[in-house]
């Protein structure tokens, strides 16, 4: 295609100009190298029709992605999406949020709670989606923080709680991701017979190594002194 349009001198040529683009490889274990992949294939949305590429990597991608979100993750996403604020709150709803209390965290509120859910977004509707100081928001992390700012976290503090539940989930993937890679480099060959409770405990040190670089060795040895008496 650059060639062609060379020969008949719709692009300019010199150097570093006109480079030859392929598509972005997706990985195993970098999900964002899927966006990637995806966003180079826009880019190059002709010349895969030309080269008839554009489908089977369409069918790759949503494959992975099935694999990836099955129905139940794609029914929380989508149950999570009433409580994003994006758009002047254009997909709060209040029977989808309840719905997702009732599905995805029957534990983490009571039959009682519940029910005053259901009040609590009736008048939240009314008051903090129109409220001047709750417009252009974007995300759910950022409603969360105005409701902090402007005090309305604990008069609709079911809400609030619920917020903090779904800004969890991303934390608990890449938590979940990162510690089945660093099994492989905690569980070596010479450590095989390691045994669960301080696999654990190893982990824990190795994934979040930002807070663990805040303890001090002197805690560290007091601690292990009071655990009990020691000759």
């Amino acid at each position: 295609k650059i060639e062609r349009l060379i020969s008949i001198d719709e692009l300019d040529t010199g150097s570093g100009v006109n480079q030859i683009g392929t598509l972005q490889r997706a990985g195993d274990t970098r999900w964002s190298s899927h966006f990637r992949s995806v966003s180079s294939l826009l880019r190059l949305y002709n010349p895969t029709c030309t080269v008839d590429v554009f489908i089977a990597t369409i069918d790759s991608q949503l494959q992975e992605l099935n694999i990836r979100f099955n129905e139940h993750a794609v029914e929380l996403i989508i149950l999570s999406s009433a409580l994003n604020p994006k758009d002047g709150y254009r997909s709060f709803d209040c029977d989808k949020i309840c719905n997702l209390v009732e599905k995805f965290y029957p534990l983490n509120f009571t039959e009682q709670e519940k029910i005053l859910l259901k009040c609590q977004l009736q008048h939240y509707q009314f008051d903090v989606i129109n409220h001047p100081d709750m417009q252009n928001l974007c995300t759910i992390a950022g409603l969360c923080r105005k409701l902090v700012e402007t005090g309305k976290s604990e008069i609709y503090y079911l809400i609030d709680r619920l917020l903090r539940l779904v800004l969890t989930l991303p934390v608990f993937t890449a938590t979940t991701e990162r510690a089945f890679s660093a099994m492989k480099i905690i569980k070596t060959r010479l450590r095989s017979k390691m045994e669960e409770d301080f696999l654990t405990n190893c982990l824990v040190v190795y994934i979040e190594q930002a807070i663990a670089e805040k303890i001090s060795v002197d805690k560290i040895i007091d601690d292990f002194y009071d655990m009990k008496k020691r000759r």
